[in-house]
């Protein structure tokens, strides 16, 4: 386990219009190949939160998923984000983990957002995902399962959270809040990427993305604009902290079941 090199890349999303985000997209990682370790993009980062998922779904080898592979054979980094697919009848608010081999991983989102109605048009997931990369153990959420914080308990199995979002301007509050909470009582690394711009249902976004240390320090943040930062996260620093203050072996035993 090394330092690991996590970039956020805070956009504006075009309005279903999938083409042109991944060209947008593809403009703003160009110059990262060899630079970072880890891409971080929003929350249906294809489309910007729709709940229209019948028109702009995608299936498990669509283009937006081949654009994730190339991108990420190309940076020589794993890719993430969440994006619309239809599987099996159903659809899902699905994070994809690429990696530069073109393997993946895949994380649905569990707690879906009611007041957009999103559950109705989207089926939950039931499974938590922890990946590694580089020695480091990686928990990717999404959006709204941000105020949930038994499903985001680290159990002792990540190192670095991450959250990718379209979270609103006018609950930016509570987007900022919450980072810190989790990143405090989880004893780990938080990395939470959002959106910028309005969407087409008139709803601003303020970005506010950051990177947040295991003590609540703002190690990076954005502002209201497009921007790409990149951080490299320190393993000494994360250990020396969980020996000093372990009091993750306090925390309270639970199990979580399936929703029906």
């Amino acid at each position: 386990m090394s330092d690991l090199r996590v970039t956020l890349v805070q956009s504006r999303l075009q309005w279903h219009d999938a083409d042109a985000n991944r060209k947008r997209f593809a403009l703003q990682l160009a110059k990262l190949a060899g630079k970072t370790d880890l891409v971080v993009l929003p929350e249906m980062f294809t489309t910007g939160f729709t709940m229209d998922a019948p028109r702009y779904a995608e299936s498990m080898d669509g283009p937006s998923i081949e654009w994730m592979r190339g991108q990420a054979h190309s940076l020589g980094a794993t890719v993430t984000g969440s994006m619309i697919i239809e599987e099996k009848g159903s659809f899902y608010n699905r994070l994809i983990w690429m990696s530069p081999d073109g393997a993946y991983r895949c994380y649905d989102k569990r707690h879906l957002f009611r007041m957009a109605n999103e559950h109705h048009h989207y089926a939950a997931g039931n499974h938590r995902l922890i990946v590694e990369l580089n020695g480091w153990r990686v928990c990717p959420l999404v959006c709204y399962d941000l105020r949930f914080p038994v499903w985001s308990r680290n159990r002792d199995d990540y190192d670095l959270l991450i959250y990718v979002a379209n979270w609103p301007k006018r609950r930016s509050h509570h987007w900022r809040t919450l980072l810190l909470a989790r990143a405090i009582e989880n004893l780990s690394y938080v990395a939470a990427i959002n959106r910028v711009g309005a969407d087409g249902n008139e709803i601003d976004y303020s970005g506010d993305s950051a990177i947040i240390s295991p003590m609540g320090e703002r190690l990076a943040t954005l502002a209201e604009s497009e921007a790409v930062v990149t951080l490299a996260l320190s393993e000494q620093a994360l250990n020396h902290y969980r020996e000093r203050f372990p009091a993750g072996r306090d925390a309270d035993d639970f199990t979580l079941a399936d929703r029906p």
